[in-house]
């Protein structure tokens, strides 16, 4: 036989009831039903009582709610005229019943825990006796002369012996199929009203399980299952098709609200499984709790995450505690006696204090009743004032694949500390099967996200991106991204979300991911106003996992930013130069906050565009070489224009292509300076363990001053009077066979740039059009230098060079 529970959802309309009974029909054993109230009937109930004690005459209004949603259903039934009024006249007893008990409420404005009972069983009394008459091959039974309870501070707990012995006599002289209301029942010794508490519809079914040895119990309401997560949190959130008691135990009794916890344990002892089923899915396949839960398969280590977002962190703390037998067990008592649960319990080794979770209605009662108990030695000084933490949140991870394996528990925290959550408190059975901690509730959706993107419960890990600057590199790593998503995501299962794109004085922001067919007019039309303040607020404010801010910009007020943001905890990917070069104290905190954070900053494009450069410096130096001489010309700019000049381009006319081709700043000067070379040398002779400043660069120019202090217009207007001087010195090179080059040099402990002049035999004279190339000398690659050289500008290399600083950050080979 089997035993079916409906929530009140899955009846919560004359629909869903003939779809309910069209699921029903199927069975052709032994079976039992169980309802639940409709669907808000219990909220209303107990909304109308609190309306009715305050003395209010809105509880009216609300009743009339009530009445009106049963009589809708009643309407709504194809109910044949006789049928109806007979199931009328039984609903309308039940209300006018009802209505006489708010009355008396709202006449001496009390409520007690006894008429509070008795007001929210009609609910369930209403839907039983509606469906009776549709469900008409199923034989009504008063649930509450068959399950018995008894009490203590106000909550109610079944008599498990006394029921199993009532359910087996009313099953074996019926019909063998039974329909009964979940949720309510009747005290042992009183007969009063009882219930078994919220959700204790699933708890009566797991009761008539348990005594009628079904084989199998089924959870029918509005979802497919147990999910990896919250899916209001995490949107790759999957339903769990196999689930241990244990696992199961853990999730529910941390926040999953599939099953109402007391539910396990009835039918745990039988051995009876259970299946949560979607009743407006029926065909999906649900999730199956046994004991061995079906194989444990796939690759994630945890099977689940659950939270409790209404967390209270109680400490005890003194060292008047250390080593004194008995103080863990007044704590428990002082608690039990209060009728204060209790979710979450934390001990330093060293015995000085022990902390507890609790929900927040218990939090107060919980220190009262703690600063009772120890009031003497609180006095005395020997223990501290019970100090209370409030708006907390517990994250619980469960899965019976973390038993006897190692690094789970240095994986989890690793991941919090990447996404700069602090764990406030933690705790770990021997069992293996649970790591639950507490951290702030305003980090509790970066964490769930962290987690479960960590343990691979997620399709696919996720990566954050906030995009600023979407000129002609950032369109192109925009477009980039947008044509390789794919191929990352079925070959690598990394998705990069781009959540946040910023241009000028505007910006876009969206959790879950702006579309990149449209993010130009979207920007336009629904960008808020936006400074790079203003946006790294907002960044900060978001506080979603695993971000990467990326600047495409050449702003000095955008890389100003970073270390706020990395002190968040979010990576930075970076084209522009500015901070990497700016004074060294900035870039090497920058670098400190990235190595203390454990996140990313990452500037491989600021020399040599798309070329790995500072990476393979990395490489070198960490590996033990030292890197004792840089030689590079590291302008695609100037490069383009000293390889275009011939007789037929003059100097001029060079600059102006390279800016039409897109090598140049829009103000060529910035390349003509030197400057931008200067800031390339200063990065590359950091990264190589010198400590240099802009100002420490010896600058050999070959352009006058006076064509830097005027207007754009005015060089525009005058550089041409350069062409013949750079036309006779070309001629002269030519018949040497020498070529110009813009070079930059370290060398013992002096770096300086300037034009040179290379032979054939130079590394440098073969150079083509706007590449760069970069020698480097070490200890072990003496003789022969390191060469490495290609393309070093142009906005589609240098996007290119950025995306693999991305995809970097993901750990991808």
């Amino acid at each position: 036989m089997k035993v079916m529970k409906f929530g009140g959802t899955s009846i919560g309309t004359a629909t869903n009831i003939y779809n309910v009974k069209k699921i029903i029909s199927s069975v052709d054993e032994p079976s039992v039903i169980v309802v639940s109230a409709f669907k808000g009937i219990t909220d209303k109930l107990i909304k109308t009582s609190c309306l009715a004690a305050a003395g209010d005459t809105l509880y009216e209004k609300e009743f009339r709610e009530i009445v009106s949603e049963h009589l809708t259903i009643l309407d709504e039934l194809n109910f044949d005229a006789h049928t109806k009024a007979k199931v009328s006249t039984s609903v309308n007893l039940l209300l006018e019943e009802l209505s006489n008990i708010f009355k008396g409420v709202f006449l001496i404005n009390d409520l007690s825990h006894k008429t509070s009972d008795k007001i929210v069983s009609y609910g369930e009394r209403l839907s039983s006796t509606v469906i009776s008459y549709v469900f008409t091959d199923y034989q009504l039974l008063d649930v509450t002369k068959l399950i018995k309870t008894t009490s203590e501070f106000n909550k109610h707990t079944p008599d498990i012996e006394l029921s199993n012995e009532l359910i087996k006599a009313a099953f074996k002289s019926s019909t063998q199929k039974v329909l009964v209301a979940g949720f309510i029942s009747r005290c042992r010794d009183t007969d009063e009203y009882t219930n078994l508490g919220r959700g204790g519809s699933d708890y009566t079914a797991s009761l008539f399980a348990s005594a009628l040895d079904a084989r199998i119990l089924e959870i029918w309401s509005n979802v497919d299952g147990f999910m990896s997560a919250d899916p209001n949190v995490i949107s790759s959130a999957h339903v769990i098709d196999k689930l241990t008691f244990t696992e199961a135990t853990e999730l529910c009794n941390y926040g999953a609200k599939i099953i109402y916890p007391p539910t396990l344990f009835p039918v745990y002892h039988k051995n009876i499984p259970i299946r949560i089923k979607n009743t407006f899915n029926p065909d999906a396949p649900g999730t199956y709790i046994s004991h061995d839960g079906g194989e444990q398969k796939g690759k994630a280590l945890i099977t689940g995450i659950s939270s409790i977002d209404d967390t209270c962190l109680i400490t005890v703390l003194g060292l008047g505690m250390v080593g004194i037998i008995g103080v863990n067990y007044r704590i428990f008592k002082a608690l039990a006696k209060n009728g204060i649960s209790v979710f979450l319990v934390s001990q330093a080794s060293s015995e000085n204090s022990t902390s507890i979770g609790v929900g927040s209605a218990d939090a107060q009662p919980a220190v009262h009743a703690l600063e009772e108990e120890f009031a003497h030695e609180i006095s005395l000084g020997s223990i501290n004032r019970v100090q209370l933490e409030q708006d907390l949140a517990t994250v619980a991870i469960v899965g019976e694949n973390m038993k006897y394996t190692p690094g789970i528990a240095g994986r989890l925290f690793e991941t919090l500390g990447k996404s700069g959550i602090s764990v406030i408190a933690c705790a770990q059975g021997a069992s293996e099967v649970n790591i639950s901690f507490v951290i702030k509730k305003k980090y509790l959706r970066k964490a769930l996200n962290s987690i479960h993107d960590s343990f691979f419960l997620s399709e696919y890990k996720v990566l954050n991106l906030f995009i600023t600057g979407i000129g002609t590199v950032g369109s192109n790593l925009i477009e980039q991204i947008k044509q390789q998503q794919p191929k990352l995501i079925k070959q690598y299962s990394l998705k990069l979300n781009v959540v946040g794109v910023a241009r000028g004085r505007k910006a876009l922001l969206c959790r879950e991911g702006i579309n990149l067919d449209t993010y130009r007019s979207d920007l336009d039309n629904e960008g808020i106003a936006s400074s790079p303040d203003i946006l790294c607020e907002r960044i900060i404010e978001m506080n979603i996992f695993n971000a990467v801010f990326v600047d495409c910009t050449a702003s000095d007020s955008v890389a100003s930013i970073y270390s706020d943001l990395m002190t968040h905890n979010i990576s930075v990917v970076t084209a522009n130069k500015v901070a990497a070069s700016s004074s060294y104290e900035n870039y090497i905190n920058l670098k400190n906050i990235a190595r203390e954070r454990n996140i990313k900053f990452l500037f491989e494009t600021n020399v040599g565009a798309g070329l790995p450069v500072i990476n393979t410096m990395n490489s070198l130096t960490n590996s033990g070489d030292k890197i004792i001489k840089i030689e590079a010309v590291l302008s695609g700019t100037l490069n383009f224009i000293f390889n275009t000049m011939s007789k037929d381009i003059p100097f001029s006319k060079t600059i102006y292509q390279a800016k039409e081709k897109g090598f140049a700043e829009p103000d060529p000067r910035i390349d003509l300076s030197g400057m931008d070379v200067v800031r390339k040398l200063v990065i590359l002779t950091r990264e190589a363990g010198y400590r240099v400043e802009q100002a420490d660069v010896k600058k050999n120019l070959f352009v006058p001053q006076k064509y830097f202090d005027g207007s754009i217009e005015e060089f525009w207007e005058t550089i041409n009077e350069l062409d013949t001087s750079f036309e006779e010195r070309r001629q002269k090179l030519e018949s040497e066979d020498k070529r110009l080059r813009f070079v930059a040099k370290y060398e013992n402990g002096q770096c300086e740039v300037g034009l040179q002049e290379v032979g054939q035999n130079h590394p440098f004279y073969d150079l083509e059009g706007s590449n760069n190339i970069i020698q480097i000398t070490t200890e072990r690659y003496n003789e022969y230098p390191m060469i490495i050289k290609g393309y070093g500008a142009g906005a589609t290399v240098t996007a290119a060079g950025v995306f693999s600083d991305i995809i970097s950050i993901a750990n991808i080979r």
